[in-house]
């Protein structure tokens, strides 16, 4: 399973990969349509809060995706030990070399697993839109409810 947060709005597009298509992302260069999950929820939500805060997750509707890998050994792992640039895994602004690494990745492979930045013991699966078509198959699209501790009222 991989899942993914997104705005409500975009829920029927989740796998579209504009985005990153507009914006670039730490694994591909702008103008490339790359679809970004997590292979567990929690990671999926810190990915989207660590961009956009808890408080707009609080009260802005998201909708978490999850999807079904059909063959996992379609996945191509990438251990950290295979990352040319250490400092690529910590936080921070992607690198033009970060992203042609990545850019790589996504011509070559239907899935990438690659390490999480915001957390160093969870991993993202990354695609691009339009190259892995069968590979993964929509299990559930559901309204995200965040835990209010997550953005507590000011006393």
């Amino acid at each position: 399973m991989a899942w993914r947060l997104d705005s409500a709005q975009h829920a029927a597009t989740w796998d579209s990969g504009e985005g990153a298509y507009q914006k670039g992302g730490r694994w591909n260069s702008k103008g490339v349509r790359a679809v970004y999950c997590s292979l567990d929820p929690a990671t999926a939500i810190l990915e989207v809060a660590v961009h956009k805060g808890f408080e707009t997750l609080d009260i802005v509707p998201h909708v978490l995706t999850a999807i079904a890998i059909d063959d996992p050994a379609n996945v191509h792992v990438v251990e950290t030990a295979n990352i040319p640039n250490a400092n690529w895994l910590v936080p921070g602004i992607p690198s033009a070399g970060q992203q042609a690494f990545g850019n790589t990745l996504l011509a070559k492979h239907e899935l990438i697993a690659i390490p999480s930045a915001v957390s160093r013991h969870s991993w993202n699966l990354i695609f691009a839109a339009g190259f892995a078509p069968g590979s993964y198959r929509l299990k559930l699209q559901e309204r995200f409810a965040l835990d209010t501790r997550l953005n507590p009222a000011k006393p």
